[in-house]
């Protein structure tokens, strides 16, 4: 790597992925989601490869992931299965333009807090949209208050849960720094419950993994397969019966990630 230009671009698709995946970025259990690790991890090198023949910055990269995000959500205020299939199609280039940003930063050593920092803000303000935006699909056109407060407000609600529930995360890192610990390895050992029913209840979520449902991946997919059920069954009634099935579940993944933190080393001295 002492060799490689960080200001040039790279020789090979093979060196850019030997530089900008190396085994302990494609062996993070829990910073990659699974359509990164399954096939986007194999794409994104093209790319970056293109986005080094450009002066656009490693961060530059980031806030182009963030207007994609944005516009994921945005999609779906189009009514009908067309909006929803466009979201699917945005959410997947959001997560392979994530995957850039770090690739981008990696090839010129240019990593930095403040790219964390704008990765952090894309993956959280999408996530937060993305159910507002069910939330106005639930209510249908034209809009008509204020009887269509309670879905636009159980939208609300489900952004906040998402949101708390992403936010325990950072704050295990915030306590432990805060507390004079060294950061956590991203392994399951260290995430993993102690024992006894926490345990056993995590194991056993594997099975019925809800609580996997809240990402913008996950989202957009939910909401394209209830516009194609819509499509027999009627909108925004099946629109309306899948947000009010996503809030109840998320305040139980939120209690249940609470919980698993507790019962783990994570937040142990």
């Amino acid at each position: 790597m002492s060799r490689i230009d960080p200001h040039g671009r790279p020789a090979s698709i093979a060196e850019l992925r030997a530089v900008a995946q190396p085994p302990e970025v494609r062996g993070r259990r829990n910073a990659e989601h699974w359509t990164a690790s399954l096939y986007l991890r194999r794409f994104s090198p093209y790319l970056t490869w293109w986005f080094l023949k450009t002066p656009i910055s490693a961060n530059g990269v980031t806030g182009i992931m963030i207007l994609v995000g944005w516009s994921t959500a945005a999609a779906l205020l189009i009514p009908g299965v067309w909006g929803a299939l466009l979201a699917v199609v945005l959410g997947q280039l959001q997560m392979l333009v994530d995957c850039c940003d770090g690739e981008v930063a990696r090839w010129r050593r240019t990593s930095s807090p403040a790219g964390v920092f704008l990765d952090k803000v894309g993956h959280y303000s999408t996530e937060a949209l993305i159910p507002l935006a069910l939330g106005i699909r639930a209510a249908a056109y034209p809009l008509e208050f204020p009887a269509d407060f309670l879905w636009t407000t159980l939208a609300a609600l489900l952004a906040l849960v998402i949101v708390l529930n992403k936010a325990l995360n950072d704050m295990v890192h915030v306590a432990r720094a805060n507390a004079g610990l060294s950061k956590l390895a991203d392994t399951h050992g260290e995430s993993a419950p102690r024992g006894g029913l926490v345990a056993k209840l995590r194991r056993a979520a594997r099975f019925v993994p809800f609580h996997r449902l809240y990402h913008s991946v996950e989202l957009t997919l939910i909401v394209f397969a209830a516009s194609l059920v819509g499509l027999v069954f009627g909108q925004p009634l099946v629109d309306r019966i899948v947000l009010s099935a996503l809030l109840p579940l998320a305040i139980l993944a939120v209690f249940g990630h609470f919980v698993a933190i507790m019962a783990s080393r994570r937040v142990r001295s």
